[in-house]
């Protein structure tokens, strides 16, 4: 019996999507029908100019905002079916987010911070796992500092523990070495893709970084809210990076 091979469900899949949202000069057209597909365990680049909708088009697959029109589905689920209470629930479940500029409570410590979504959870040990995230990323060592009391590089290592502490199988990364300086970036970069590797983590990087890019599998160039180039990234140029 020749055995049939079941297509996998894409992690990503964006059929159509528009953003517009209201200003005070009135509707601004943001995502202009972006249709895309992101593979499971894929890395793929959004790049393109300020103003383009690349953050737009992670929040939107974040189901952080929601779309005007078209269909979004992240993890075989469809966004637009969701209320915000069951938002959350997914995003705390399927979705890991990396910021430029960290998100973390300054009023917890950095094992508090990566224990906020295991405790939402409802896992029992959410201290002990938050305690081990921070280990996997060189913290083992901060667990009791604040956020006012770690660099740059270390603010963005914690949330990078916090981002893969559930295992989600989407990573979400907006700028993550925009606030640091040349050699701390590199180091996070390397961090979050080995981490990646090691969870199978899908990624989706924006970035204005043309090295950066170049990281990941595939690059997406966006341009006035639509997808302006999809292209593929050689193998030798990605070992290479």
């Amino acid at each position: 019996m020749i055995a049939t091979q079941i297509p996998s469900v894409p992690i990503v899949r964006l059929d159509d999507v528009h953003l517009t949202l209201e200003s005070l000069a009135g509707a601004v057209n943001i995502l202009r029908g972006i249709s895309l597909e992101v593979a499971v365990g894929e890395t793929v680049g959004i790049v393109g100019p300020s103003g383009s909708g690349k953050s737009s088009l992670m929040m939107v697959t974040a189901g952080l905002e929601r779309a005007t029109s078209g269909a979004v589905r992240v993890a075989g689920a469809d966004l637009g079916a969701l209320d915000e209470d069951a938002l959350a629930r997914f995003r705390r479940d399927h979705i890991g987010i990396v910021f430029q500029d960290f998100h973390l409570v300054p009023t917890m410590t950095a094992l508090e911070n990566v224990a906020i979504p295991l405790e939402f959870a409802g896992l029992r040990d959410a201290f002990a796992r938050a305690s081990a995230a921070l280990g996997t990323v060189g913290l083992g060592h901060r667990l009791q500092h604040y956020p006012g009391q770690l660099s740059g590089g270390e603010q963005q290592r914690v949330a990078l523990a916090r981002a893969f502490a559930v295992g989600p199988k989407l990573l979400l990364a907006d700028e993550p070495t925009g606030n640091l300086d040349q050699d701390t970036g590199h180091q996070v970069i390397e961090l979050m893709f080995d981490l990646r590797r090691r969870h199978g983590t899908s990624l989706l990087l924006i970035t204005h970084d043309p090295e950066l890019a170049q990281r990941c599998g595939r690059i997406v160039r966006l341009n006035d809210g639509r997808v302006a180039e999809d292209r593929r990234v050689p193998a030798a140029r990605m070992a290479a990076n």
